[in-house]
């Protein structure tokens, strides 16, 4: 086996509890966007098209759909004997097996892997952000600077710099402080959870870490702020493209936005920088005689005999006569019945929508079980889920995965409610 200069290492364990029944059942890099592709399609088409073909795929939380989904890295052109992608999920060790306990913790419980391909470097990737980055550049800029670590950047408004991890540096990119989530900023130089380390001595951090028991095992919280109080060569690399941490209802649902009102920021249609994927063919999407789309993402298989408008339409949506579907997120194989009226909602997959439904009108009421994940006026619905006719749903409604016609309490569902499986409604 060759030695690899340089390989890559995706973090795709996440839960994603912030996307509530978006991940009931997988793992939130395998969540749909932007009406063809998965999350981790992003990170994983940015490896290939910077000459990054060696990819571990560290995996946890509801596996089955991801890996499935990326199978043997065929779309990225990673079925390969030498390097390709691999899926690492938490194995039994000896007598005792362990979940990785923090986003170290899983590079660490791999170095065998990275080992057996011997890197100079390691590129380390967050399997849930929407961007398109030469990870290559980045790694000259590495070497131009005899770096340790190089951690990229993003510069986001002062107002939101509290919610980042923060890289204070001097001006010649040096990073100097990192503040997690800082209350009073003093730079807008956003982590955006891109590491290229050089593998020995990040190697011998993990170890270390890896035996200090209070520790979270977290490249943010620990391995970061430990490098730098070493005073080891850490670099901050400024990127100024398309970037988005899809981790919330109201980011995901943003972002997919983006894709109709910003194209030019995330050009998907670039021939030169393609996102790969493993989409089953469909036909092309047809609009009906009475059908209409502004402003809107449709993909191939649609049957559109209504109205679009400002909206993503996944794989073979069906959206039937007189009904009209506005600001939303509809995911593949979904079905919208006649007269229904959808505005600020996310379908997911295969969802059947009764006729005469109208959905997410009323008060913005954030919704009473989740209103840390629900509260900003979108109303969610889970794969394979059944809204029988005439029925009203407000704002920040959730409706459980799978929930049958039978399992509603009431047609009349109110803002901040929320449909669950075994006929409760909250």
């Amino acid at each position: 086996m060759q030695n690899k200069e340089i390989i890559a290492l995706l973090l795709a364990g996440g839960q994603g509890s912030r996307l509530g029944v978006l991940t009931k059942n997988i793992a939130k890099p395998a969540v749909s966007y932007g009406g063809k592709y998965r999350i981790i399609d992003f990170s994983l088409s940015n490896c290939i098209n910077s000459d990054i073909d060696t990819v571990g795929v560290l995996t946890q939380y509801q596996p089955l759909e991801l890996n499935a989904h990326i199978g043997i890295g065929k779309p990225w052109d990673m079925d390969r004997i030498d390097g390709g992608v691999t899926i690492l999920s938490p194995y039994l060790k000896a007598e005792v097996g362990e979940w990785y306990k923090g986003t170290a913790n899983a590079v660490f419980q791999n170095i065998h892997y990275v080992d057996k391909h011997s890197p100079k470097y390691v590129v380390i990737l967050s399997g849930d952000h929407i961007y398109k980055m030469d990870y290559s550049k980045m790694l000259d800029f590495h070497k131009a600077n005899n770096a340790d670590a190089t951690i990229s950047v993003i510069n986001v408004p002062i107002e939101d710099a509290s919610r980042y991890g923060i890289m204070n540096t001097h001006e010649n990119g040096r990073i100097y402080e990192f503040e997690e989530k800082p209350a009073n900023p003093k730079s807008t130089l956003a982590s955006m959870g891109v590491y290229i380390f050089t593998w020995e001595v990040l190697k011998d951090y993990l170890i270390r870490d890896d035996q200090n028991q209070e520790s979270d095992h977290d490249f943010g919280k620990n391995i970061i702020p430990m490098m730098l109080n070493e005073g080891r060569s850490m670099w901050a690399y400024k990127f100024s493209g398309y970037w988005r941490d899809v981790g919330t209802i109201q980011a995901y649902w943003e972002s997919n936005m983006d894709l109709i009102s910003r194209v030019p920021d995330l050009n998907l249609f670039d021939p030169a920088w393609k996102i790969f994927t493993p989409n089953p063919v469909k036909p092309a999407h047809y609009i009906g005689p009475q059908g209409s789309i502004k402003k809107a993402i449709v993909s191939e298989g649609c049957m559109i005999y209504g109205q679009v408008k400002n909206s993503v339409i996944f794989p073979g949506a069906y959206i039937s006569e007189g009904a009209v579907i506005e600001d939303s997120i509809i995911m593949s194989d979904s079905y919208v019945g006649r007269d229904s009226y959808i505005t600020r909602c996310i379908l997911g997959e295969k969802v059947k929508v009764g006729d005469r439904v109208k959905m997410g009108l009323g008060e913005n009421i954030p919704n009473e079980l989740k209103p840390s994940i629900y509260n900003s006026g979108i109303t969610v619905v889970g794969d394979r889920a059944c809204i029988p006719d005439d029925c009203n749903i407000g704002k920040n409604v959730v409706i459980d995965v799978g929930i049958t016609y039978d399992e509603f309490c009431s047609l009349n569902i109110e803002s901040g409610k929320s449909v669950l499986k075994g006929g409760e409604c909250e």
